[in-house]
């Protein structure tokens, strides 16, 4: 586009107030003239120009959306302009070096003299010719910077390094000032980024192959070099391939394309250009090498050695504290290090996310059928040209949209979309929603930072998206592994808070001057989070096993959580689901027949023909599922037997009457030989340690637990308390016996750690990276579910409530409650006694309610969960005024009794004043929320209670009333100011 807007829109980027990121933040410059501003970028909308102030520099490693909002082409990138204003008057305090305005730098007394006017000559050819761009003076003075960050390229991966780089450094604390001079043509820009050089602490150079042949990048290394304080950094460059001989006689593959005598291209002198290259040997404790993969490694090493350089001791222990925590806690399993196949989903993930392909993928050809509104399109490439592929198919995308608004991602508080004129993307509903026709998916979105992966459960999508994460974890500054479980995804998504160092308690959102609602105060806890997401440091954001569209507490949809899409943090979802957020998902297919065969057969290789074919027809019969797959594998590992003789078992292994009627077990009820295979494990179980052993009923419990990882002690002790009712004939435990001949010699009876390690051999569960948990596929536990066993639930409820932690196991603690309580039009599941549900209300509802309401702001259902809780203990106690049975008052000498209240009298007190507590409770929250009303009728009936059963002088009963005074005092100040 035209020129004709740019001048007003940087002036109203000026005028906005730009948020402090940091205690010293980082000043950035910006024009036409800039490698990071196109001139021919888009518009920006209202919350994007606010994002670019904010951000700064905005060093875009996306060819059409950068992460600030700004629209860009060509892979140029942008930065924000107000690093001109804010360093201008730096002109006025900083010396000024005598000479020409053009020569850059001729510094004195440390031996550093400009460049040549030749050079500067050869410059001048070479400047884009841009046209200029105002620069106003500002008030924000700079005096002084820490680091000074020179690069030159436009490569997307460069860029993305830079733009991380920058945003680590402003995030501790440390200020920097980022430029690529070499697309800058005016001297009076040159002149404000010589000031910046000469005025910061340390200079960092990021050296890439070509960087060598740039005049600027030359003269950078030599600048700081002569000052000693020079930190290269080597991207896609090993330090001993900077070699002055290697380079001018193009020695090496690298050096053949890019060598020769280079300061010829750029009209400099050959001994400056020397001086500078061997100045990089000189730098002996900067060994920095940023290769594809180890990005996070050597950006958190290079800001910790500035910020040890800086003596910023409390950056240091930082970040120590967050490298321990991320190292224990990043993933949640262990890399599957037996991970087969997926090549060509992993290289389209990455080019989904990327928008190219880099290292092994790129020499890989696949062929990714683009869905769009052509037909038969195929975008493929080999070794010769996945870049040169993409540009074409951007190019067209182009020239279709020639005439069209520009998609751009607009952000508010009630909206959240993708605007284009030909492409109807995701829009949140603004109504009810009922009358609204459910837009037509889009094509796959390459290079916006978002994919979804779907298929049937079983099939590997979480191992394919845990494989992923190791692969490229290093592209990003950490992994955040969320589950998408409808009651857990919000809880799960707040838990990230102590990853990015937020705090997302009701504490920090106290409005001195207005009482925030409760809905007010939970968006403000997502939007924390979110914000942190938004920055430019690149996170990947994994949803595994996406349930629905919409949280199953309010019905919200998941995008309010999500950070904007085309920013520097990146989305990856896995679900069952056939689309999400009306974007096409890369649908996941079975593993090939090799595949497929090299999973089964595991550790034995040479089976006949005869038995090869049996496992093909086991394949067929399992429909091919990875799980399952995994699963005969690890029994004919296991076990002395063939698949011929397993394939028999499974068949003949009598099969449960079981009543299917949820929509997760559509997979199970069409697969009656998967569930045969799953008994087949148990009875593999029983038989190894006996009728009901503890593996059989640690996977029966699981089924009943959060879909999270399960500590193996709550696990057994769930187990343990399950009833011990063995149902299995005598000819099942013979025929069983045949197949595991000298098994249960090696098998005796089970601890804890055996069972489990069982489970794991078996492939029923998976270990997790927290010590001494499992977790069981979502299968597995709707089997088990569905398989009724008497009291498996009341065992889990049990071990929770006896032994669960708020800290470890809060999850666990939100599984038991659903069990207990039912929630919405959900039905109970157990039933608990008086004394059991007393204890329950104590040790679990009243902690977990307050810790859920106080920590995280999770208002709606920590006042949901208070609420069920009051409901069953009004239902218990309704049942001790109850008359007791007429046969009970013959029995008793003493006269009759009317009621079980009279029958046990101190229980019935207990019930009571239990009943009291979450009363009060539920009418202290109440009024963070500005509900005064509901406040003063919860805390009159825990003061009628109390009253009764402690007395008026009762601690307690004075504690109540002045609660009461204090809810009196502000319903009246309402009433009298109701507009306020």
């Amino acid at each position: 586009m035209d020129l004709q807007g740019d001048s007003a829109r940087l002036d109203s980027l000026r005028a906005t107030t730009s948020r402090n990121m940091s205690s010293s933040s980082s000043a950035f410059f910006s024009a036409n003239q800039s490698p990071f501003f196109s001139p021919r970028s888009s518009q920006l909308s209202e919350s994007t120009r606010s994002d670019a102030q904010c951000d700064g520099i905005n060093l875009s490693a996306y060819p059409s959306h950068s992460s600030s909002g700004i629209q860009v082409s060509e892979c140029l990138p942008n930065v924000g302009f107000s690093d001109f204003q804010k360093f201008d008057h730096v002109s006025s305090t900083t010396p000024v070096p005598n000479g020409s305005r053009s020569s850059y730098f001729h510094m004195g007394g440390n031996g550093y003299s400009g460049p040549t006017e030749k050079h500067q000559k050869h410059m001048r050819r070479h400047d884009l010719s841009f046209s200029p761009v105002p620069i106003s003076l500002s008030y924000n003075r700079r005096r002084s910077y820490d680091v000074y960050v020179g690069l030159h390229g436009r490569k997307p991966s460069l860029l993305r390094f830079a733009n991380w780089f920058r945003a680590e450094l402003e995030v501790q604390g440390i200020s920097c000032f980022v430029s690529d001079r070499a697309q800058f043509r005016y001297s009076r820009k040159h002149e404000l980024i010589e000031r910046a050089m000469d005025v910061s602490s340390f200079g960092v150079v990021i050296l890439t192959r070509k960087s060598l042949r740039n005049p600027y990048t030359i003269e950078e290394l030599r600048f700081f070099s002569s000052k000693k304080n020079l930190v290269p950094i080597y991207f896609d460059l090993k330090s001993d391939d900077c070699l002055v001989r290697d380079i001018v006689e193009k020695r090496g593959e690298l050096w053949e394309k890019h060598g020769g005598e280079l300061w010829v291209l750029y009209g400099g002198l050959e001994k400056e250009w020397k001086e500078a290259v061997t100045g990089l040997f000189r730098v002996d404790e900067w060994k920095l090498e940023a290769q594809d993969g180890n990005w996070r490694d050597c950006i958190l090493r290079a800001v910790t050695v500035l910020a040890m350089k800086l003596g910023r001791r409390s950056v240091l222990e930082r970040l120590t504290k967050w490298r321990d925590k991320v190292d224990k806690e990043e993933f949640p399993f262990p890399r599957n290090e037996n991970f087969i196949g997926r090549k060509k989903e992993l290289s389209e993930l990455e080019f989904i996310l990327f928008g190219d392909i880099t290292g092994e993928s790129e020499r890989d050809y696949f062929e990714l059928k683009a869905r769009s509104k052509r037909k038969n399109l195929t975008v493929g490439w080999n070794k010769s040209g996945p870049v040169e592929e993409r540009r074409r198919e951007q190019h067209r995308e182009s020239v279709s949209r020639k005439g069209k608004d520009p998609v751009i991602w607009k952000e508010s508080e009630n909206e959240i979309e993708m605007q284009s004129a030909e492409r109807q993307h995701y829009q949140r509903p603004k109504g009810g929603g009922r009358n609204l026709r459910r837009k037509r998916a889009t094509k796959i979105v390459y290079g916006k930072g978002v994919a979804c992966v779907t298929g049937d459960s079983g099939i590997g999508k979480t191992e394919l998206l845990l494989e992923f994460a190791y692969r490229f974890h290093q592209r990003y500054k950490m992994v955040l592994w969320i589950g998408g479980e409808s009651r857990y995804i919000r809880q799960n998504y707040l838990n990230l808070w102590s990853f990015l160092e937020v705090d997302v308690g009701v504490e920090n959102f106290i409005d001195k001057s207005r009482i925030n609602s409760f809905e007010e105060q939970e968006e403000a806890a997502i939007s924390r989070v979110r914000k942190e997401l938004m920055r430019n440091i690149p996170f990947l954001v994994v949803i595994d096993n996406l349930e629905s569209e919409k949280d199953w507490w309010d019905h919200k949809l998941v995008m309010d959580l999500l950070p904007r899409f085309g920013g520097e943090t990146h989305i990856l979802i896995s679900t069952c689901l056939p689309r999400v957020m009306n974007l096409e998902p890369l649908k996941l297919s079975y593993l090939s027949e090799v595949e497929a065969m090299s999973l089964m057969q595991g550790s034995i290789k040479d089976y006949p023909i005869a038995e090869i074919e049996v496992l093909r027809i086991i394949e067929e019969k399992v429909g091919r599922l990875t799980l399952a797959l995994a699963i005969v594998g690890a029994i004919l590992s296991e076990l002395p037997i063939n698949p011929s003789r397993l394939l028999d078992t499974i068949n003949r292994m009598p099969s449960r009457d079981i009543l299917w009627s949820s929509r997760e077990a559509h997979l199970l009820r069409e697969n009656t030989f998967l569930l045969q295979l799953f008994e087949v494990c148990f009875s593999i179980f029983d038989h190894s340690d006996g009728p009901s052993s503890l593996a059989t009923r640690m996977v029966l419990v699981s089924g009943w637990f959060a879909p999270a990882a399960i500590p193996v002690s709550l696990l057994a002790l769930a187990a343990h308390k399950v009833p011990d009712k063995h149902k299995g004939t005598r000819f099942w435990r013979k025929l069983l016996r045949s197949l595991t001949c000298g098994f249960s010699s090696s098998y005796s009876k089970r601890s804890e750690a055996e069972a489990s390690s069982m489970l794991l051999r078996f492939n029923i569960a998976r270990t997790t990276t927290k010590e001494g948990c499992l977790h069981f596929n979502e299968l597995i536990k709707v089997y088990t579910r569905k398989r009724v066993v008497t009291g498996v639930a009341q065992a889990v409820v049990q071990a929770v409530v006896s032994h669960g932690s708020l800290s470890l196991h809060s999850e666990h603690m939100w599984a038991a409650c659903f069990l207990l309580f039912g929630f919405s039009h959900n039905p109970k599941v157990v039933e608990l006694k008086v004394q059991e549900l007393l204890h329950l209300v104590k040790q679990v509802i009243l902690p977990l309610a307050i810790w859920t309401f106080i920590t995280f702001s999770r208002c709606s259902a920590a006042l949901e969960l208070l609420r069920v809780c009051t409901d069953a203990l009004e239902a218990a106690d309704q049942a001790f005024l109850t008359p007791v049975e007429k046969w009970l008052d013959k029995s008793l000498c003493w006269g009759p009794i009317q009621t079980n209240a009279q029958l046990n009298p101190y229980l019935w007190e207990e019930l009571a004043v239990s009943r009291a507590n979450v009363l009060e409770t539920r009418a202290k929250l109440m009024l963070r929320g500005g509900q005064f009303d509901i406040g003063d009728d919860l805390i009159r009936k825990a003061i009628f209670i109390r009253t009764s059963i402690c007395g008026e002088n009762h601690p307690d009963t004075i504690s109540a009333r002045e609660t009461l005074s204090k809810v009196t005092r502000l319903l009246a100040n309402v009433q009298t100011h109701p507009a306020s």
